[in-house]
This record gives structure tokens, sequence and C-alpha cells, in this order.
């Protein structure tokens, strides 16, 4: 790979980038800098956590600036990710040049404020885009350059119609830099009809589902003794630092508390805290605490570096959810480890994953005699939002958070399942 002094970018952007220690280009870096720098369209088909971030901040901070508004808007599914990629683009962005970042779940009137200053880069989620275009707050006529960023999670969260509205109210002669970790049919649909004779790159093979250094396992136990596993677990392999996925906030409130009480310092991370909260959880995360309990919602878009472990407490029914969740291991090829609880009866969903992703589950045998006492819920499946299978005590919609976009009602559930039904109501995930 090229350093990214060989790439023939601004000296002051190389020097930026090192600053933050990027010196080498990642294989997607190298495939997508030089052909966006050229001005082209470009559709990426690469991983979270391949370095896609800078592959398509570099192309827009080397491009020099045409005036004095916003040239460049980038589209991103959840807030989490959204700060991330501001934070990223304030450490190589000129100081002449500004960066805004929006979206739902803080004060619309800061961000109003903060576009007044004509930001060069906004960074959002879509809904509180079309919020900000709506009330004349956002322009985008002098678009230049369009980012789509994980837009098949955009697809499966609900808000493809919300991307597609905002690209039709930038200039048909923009650039557009498409990236997704898949490419189902109705992102190419996307494609055909907002870009302009784009080039496909692909890093990794298409057929590989999920990162080949990952080693998967699971254990099946009674229901009751899912968190007696998933102590033992920690005991007995000590992650360095690991995300317990579980399907509702009231399971993450619960088993946060739970491990706090056997002394074991975890951060909580669900759509029912305020956004400082949820800022302060990912800030604490990377920092160094080894466990973050996580709602599906909550965590995408999350890229974060040297995850050792993803455990599923709730074993996914979707495998392409599986996939998704796995995927945070493992990044920039370091290996990783993936490990999910089923209870007796759920042992089929890992004869499901094992089919579709093409991979085989090893059975971990742990001792979990000297933890069987311990429950992380009061009362056996207890509710909470969602009719659900009792797994551990719950299971169901993760409640909070959210809210509908276009069906009139403002609700307060996350949707427990991701695979982009039709007909489905769009979700904004408290992103608006």
């Amino acid at each position: 790979m090229k350093n990214f002094s060989e790439m023939n970018l601004d000296p002051a952007l190389v020097e930026a980038l090192r600053r933050v220690n990027f010196i080498t280009a990642t294989e997607v870096q190298d495939h997508v800098i030089p052909v966006a720098i050229h001005g082209t369209d470009v559709i990426v088909r690469a991983k979270t956590g391949t370095g896609k971030t800078a592959a398509f901040l570099i192309p827009i901070i080397q491009s020099k600036p045409m005036g004095s508004g916003t040239e460049a808007i980038i589209i991103v599914p959840t807030r989490e990710l959204a700060l991330q990629i501001h934070e990223f683009a304030s450490k190589l962005l000129p100081r002449r040049d500004g960066i805004a970042v929006v979206y739902g779940g803080a004060s619309i009137n800061v961000q109003m404020s903060a576009l007044r200053h004509r930001p060069r880069i906004v960074v959002g989620t879509p809904g509180r885009i079309i919020d900000l275009i709506e009330r004349g707050a956002l322009h985008l006529e002098g678009i230049r350059f369009l980012v789509l960023d994980e837009a098949d999670t955009m697809l499966d969260m609900g808000f493809i119609e919300d991307v597609e509205f905002i690209m039709s109210k930038t200039p048909h002669n923009k650039q557009t830099l498409l990236f997704s970790a898949t490419m189902p049919e109705r992102i190419r649909n996307v494609a055909r009809s907002h870009m302009k004779s784009p080039s496909f790159i692909s890093v990794g093979a298409e057929e590989e589902m999920v990162v080949t250094k990952i080693k998967h396992y699971f254990a099946s136990c009674d229901n009751f003794m899912k968190f007696a596993t998933l102590l033992a677990y920690i005991k007995q392999n000590n992650p360095k630092k690991a995300i317990v996925f579980v399907q509702t906030q009231y399971a993450a409130d619960a088993i946060h508390q739970a491990l706090r009480e056997q002394g074991i310092h975890a951060i909580l991370m669900h759509g029912g805290l305020t956004q400082a909260k949820r800022e302060h959880s990912l800030r604490e995360f990377k920092k160094g605490a080894s466990l973050l309990i996580a709602t599906n919602v909550a965590a995408r878009g999350i890229d974060i570096s040297g995850i050792s472990d993803v455990i599923n407490f709730d074993c996914p029914e979707d495998p392409h959810v599986y996939v998704h969740r796995v995927g945070r291991s493992a990044r920039m090829n370091a290996d990783g480890r993936a490990f999910t609880i089923v209870s007796n009866n759920e042992r089929g969903l890992i004869r499901d994953i094992e089919d579709v992703t093409n991979i085989k589950m090893e059975q971990m045998r742990l001792d979990i005699s000297k933890y069987a006492h311990i429950r992380a819920f009061k009362r056996q499946g207890a509710g909470g939002g969602g009719g659900g299978r009792g797994r551990d005590g719950f299971r169901g919609r993760d409640r909070g958070g959210g809210g509908f976009r276009g069906g009139g009602y403002r609700g307060s559930s996350d949707r427990r399942d991701y695979g982009g039904h039709p007909g489905r109501k769009r979700w904004d995930h408290g992103n608006r």
C-alpha cells in the first residue's frame, strides 16, 4: 500500500494525516482516493473498519473550495457515526474551513446557529438534515460532494426514502461517493438513479460475509442461566475489549447493573440514554473500559478499534444481524472472537447462522456452577415493550430513543428486526 505522501496530496493535508498517525493507506483508501480525486462518482463495497472515513474525507479536503458556502454533505445512519466523522474531519480540515454536525436528540437551534457560519462540510443523519432543509437553515445548491456512508444500514433502518429526498435537492453535477458493506438491489437502484457512470470498487470477496480471522463460539444453557453463562465467559476468557449485544433497553439496564454488582466495570449504551450520556459512554469505552453493554440500534455505526470480543447475549434470528455485530471485531486485520449464548431450544439459530455465513461455530464448554445462583433479572419473562420469547427475562423491542418519520406517530420503540421488510414505516431512532 502507498504512503499518503506518495498520493500527490496537498502537503498540509499529508502533515495533518501524519499528526493523527495516518501514514500508510489502507486497501480501500489506496483504491478510492485516486479515483475520487479525479471527480468520478464511486460506489464502494467495503466493511466498516476498513478506513472508509478517510477514503471519502481526503478527496473532499484535497479539493480546493470554490466558494464560501457548504460544498459537501455526508449522510450517515446514526448520530454516533456522525460525531466520529466530525471529530476526525476536524483534525484534518484547515482552520478556514468549517464542519458542522447535525443529528436528532440535540438542540436544532444550536445546529442552525452553526450552519449560519456556512461550514464547508455538513455531516448528519437523514431526518435532521431534512428538518434543516425544510426550515431553510441548510442550503444545498452549492453542494459539490455528496457522501452516503453505510448505505445498507440506512436501508435497513428505513431511511432510504429520506436519503433520496436529500439527494434530489442537490445539484445534478455533484460528485457522489456511496459506501456500503453489502449491495442489495435497492442500493443499486439508488446508484442507477442518482449517480453518473460510477466506478465500482470492491474490497474483500463478495461472498465473504464475516471476517475470516474471527473465531466463532457458542454455548447453550437453560434460559435462566444465560447471565451465569455470560459471567463464566468473562471470567474464563478475560476479554480485553468487548461489546455485549442485547435486544432491549430493559435487558441492557439489568445486565449492566448485575455486572457492576459483581465488581465488573461495564459501560451502558442504548437509545433511552440522553445524548450526553451516550457520548460519555463512548468516551469511557474508547479510553479503556473493557465491556460495553449495547442494543443493536445504539451500536450501529460505531467504529471503535481494538474490539477483541463480540458477545451475543441474545442470539440474533437474522444471520445478517449476526454478521453486522461480529464484524465489529477483527478490525484492520486483527484477530477477533465472537461468542453467542443460546437457550437450549434455540440451537436451530446457530445452524441458520452457519448455513448462511458458511462458518463453523464451535461449542464452548464453560463452568457456570459458581455463578448459577446469580440472576440479572428479578422476574423471569418480564416484559417492557415487546412480545418475545422470554430470553433470560426479556425479548422484544428496544424501548425509547426513537420515533416514526412520516407516520404521524412519535413512538418510543426501536425495531428488533432490521431486515428491511416491505411497507414498514421509516425510523430515525432519535437521529432527527
